[in-house]
């Protein structure tokens, strides 16, 4: 399963080219840590670079914002639009309990929307730290994490997204100057298209998956799937029911080799239910992620989980230092140092490896 999955996303055999068809293929892609992030999207395309993602940034063809669930996403400039209306409504009641925590009633997140826009109308984009003055200068009290919820709120009401890097600084700019304005919204439609994209970029995978992957309720999940009929199929292991694409391969040789997915990879972070099933490491990768000696980027061997790794940048290299579970052999010794080396290309550096057994 782990391999057809691996197919499934882009991971092997990909004919992605650019970081938007990455992005519109999965739907959207967890971005929370922005350097490791761009990996992710880099590995599953030929020829991509870590600049190259940040220049699809800075033109717009991938938004970062927060869009699913309570955390930034990648998503594509022609998706953000019924993204957001299809889920941004789910993730703001999530949010309800932590607005009211914190003090922000409706009337102050309107008092702060206005704030927020008329100073990005007035400027094409503004830092984090921009913002924070502008909230000042209007007598918002935006300390602790005040700040960071009020512009999740404001991402979720579609009215500010990513504005790409000034310098090393994030910045965001009005969704509006950003991108176009959709054509009317059909809650169905949009419902139907996200499932199929989920299933297409993420199967196998259960409902249960789906659903924290998506905020959406498990009735509307299994409301499109009947809509989508013969193009899904499903199947039962150990008493678990997966879903899947119709037309979704079988288990191959093709997920061979070693990759080095960061902590909030697609491959991990895009399932709750089913993480790590029928892996026989299971159990420790579900140690490690809570060991905090550990690195928390994941070692795939074949498919499955053989240990974990962690990068440091330097001006003109990059340090990665992989801990395995096994000795390795020769040949996943060579593999190792290839998804290295793959990876220094992406970020222009040379690589440094080091490896450790546990």
């Amino acid at each position: 399963m782990a391999r057809r999955r691996m197919l499934n996303s882009g991971l092997v055999e990909a004919s992605f080219t650019t970081a938007d068809e990455v992005v519109h293929w999965h739907g959207a892609i967890q971005a929370q840590d922005y350097g490791p992030a761009k990996w992710s999207v880099g590995q599953r395309a030929t020829g991509l670079s870590d600049d190259d993602l940040d220049r699809a940034m800075a033109d717009g063809s991938i938004i970062r914002t927060h869009v699913l669930r309570s955390t930034w996403h990648f998503v594509a400039r022609d998706d953000i639009r019924w993204l957001l209306a299809l889920t941004g409504p789910r993730v703001q009641q999530h949010n309800a309990g932590r607005y009211r925590e914190l003090g922000l009633d409706n009337r102050t997140l309107t008092r702060c929307q206005a704030l927020i826009v008329s100073a990005l109308e007035g400027s094409n984009r503004l830092s984090r730290d921009e913002i924070a003055c502008v909230l000042d200068d209007g007598g918002v009290d935006r300390s602790g994490q005040r700040l960071p919820h009020i512009l999740m709120h404001c991402e979720l009401e579609s009215l500010i997204c990513s504005g790409g890097l000034r310098e090393k600084q994030q910045t965001y700019t009005l969704l509006d100057k950003r991108v176009p304005k959709a054509h009317r919204f059909h809650y169905d439609d949009a419902l139907i298209e996200l499932v199929r994209r989920y299933l297409r970029s993420h199967g196998p995978a259960t409902v249960k998956d789906l659903g924290w992957w998506s905020s959406l309720r498990v009735a509307h999940i299994r409301r499109a799937l009947d809509v989508l009929g013969a193009e899904m199929q499903s199947e039962t292991i150990d008493g678990i029911t997966f879903w899947s694409i119709a037309s979704d391969d079988t288990d191959s040789g093709r997920g061979s080799g070693v990759h080095l997915l960061q902590a909030y990879d697609e491959l991990y972070v895009g399932y709750t239910e089913s993480r790590y099933f029928g892996d026989p490491r299971a159990a420790f990768a579900r140690a490690a992620w809570r060991d905090r000696s550990l690195p928390n980027g994941v070692v795939l061997l074949n498919g499955g989980v053989a240990g974990h790794w962690r990068r440091s940048l330097q001006k003109d290299s990059i340090t990665i230092e992989a801990f395995l579970y096994d000795p390795p052999k020769r040949r996943t010794a060579t593999l190792l140092e290839a998804a290295a080396e793959k990876l220094g290309r992406f970020v222009g550096r040379r690589v440094a490896l080091r490896v450790t057994t546990l």
